[in-house]
């Protein structure tokens, strides 16, 4: 006996049993059929060799043997319980995937995540940049443990945001914005900014054409700044080689944007103190948080 391996699922069939008084509420907790559950109980007693349910009345009890067994099996099935808690949630915080704009994947990101990464060394990081209507769908799906989105002020509720105003920005040297049709640059479709910058010249009856069309936010900076078109960007990332343009050059204000932090539920640890990483960095670079 001494050599005897218990099997924990018939630990748990012996359980229910006591605690629900029956054979048949015992089968609905474990779901399993009435019978097979009282076959549990039998191979049970026999690998034990000893009687542990007393049978005789309306329901079912513990013989004196069940009633030792009783204490010691709720310990097991709770301690395997934990253990696989604890080992889904060591796997999960081994890797965490976090989705950002592809205008905020650079300085003032990479040192964050640099500094996350070097002080738990045993986490796989995997960042992603993008256009913020593909993370928010590869969100949506699953793709991403944290992810950082322009959005419409509204649109979702996360974690936190920030406002992100918009600004015209042409070249300082070589000024663009009184051609006609006027010259754009321009994110591929699809991009928040790129749709402002359009609706607002549709808006106004205002000739456009797509002059230069790159993923690469420093590609967009410096095709503006080098004069070969106009284009909408965050206030925050105007270069010195760029000029604003506002109402008196004709282009109309543009509404805000904001930025926001989305965390999939339930988030590990490691991940919530990324998100506060991040909130961090997002308040010292937009300004106070909101939503």
């Amino acid at each position: 006996m001494s050599q005897t391996m218990i099997d924990p699922v018939l630990l748990k069939s012996f359980v229910a049993v006591l605690e629900s008084g029956s054979f048949t509420r015992a089968g609905e907790r474990v779901h399993l059929s009435q019978s097979t559950v009282s076959q549990q109980l039998k191979r049970l007693e026999e690998q034990l060799g000893c009687e542990l349910i007393d049978r005789s009345g309306r329901y079912m009890v513990a013989t004196e043997h069940g009633e030792r067994l009783l204490g010691y099996a709720r310990r097991l099935l709770g301690l395997m319980e934990e253990t696989v808690e604890q080992l889904r949630e060591a796997h999960a915080e081994s890797e965490v995937r976090i989705g950002v704009p592809e205008d905020f994947a650079s300085d003032a990101l990479t040192p964050a995540l640099a500094a996350f990464a070097r002080a738990h060394p045993a986490i796989r990081l995997e960042v992603t940049s993008g256009l913020s209507n593909s993370l928010w769908r590869q969100f949506q799906a699953g793709d991403y443990d944290l992810v950082l989105v322009k959005q419409r002020p509204g649109h979702a509720q996360g974690l936190a945001a920030w406002p992100e105003p918009l600004a015209w920005l042409d070249s300082l040297a070589e000024p663009t914005h009184a051609r006609d049709p006027l010259p754009l640059v321009v994110f591929p479709p699809g991009g928040l900014y790129r749709d402002e910058l359009i609706h607002s010249l549709e808006s106004a009856g205002r000739r456009w054409r797509i002059a230069y069309t790159s993923g690469s936010l420093a590609s967009i900076r410096s095709a503006v700044a080098d004069g070969l078109g106009v284009s909408v960007l965050p206030s925050r990332l105007a270069l010195p080689g760029h000029r604003r343009l506002d109402e008196a050059d004709g282009f109309a204000a543009l509404p805000s944007l904001e930025l926001a932090l989305h965390l999939a539920e339930p988030a590990p640890r490691r991940v919530r103190e990324l998100a506060g990483r991040l909130m961090t960095l997002c308040a010292e670079a937009t300004g106070p948080v909101h939503g």
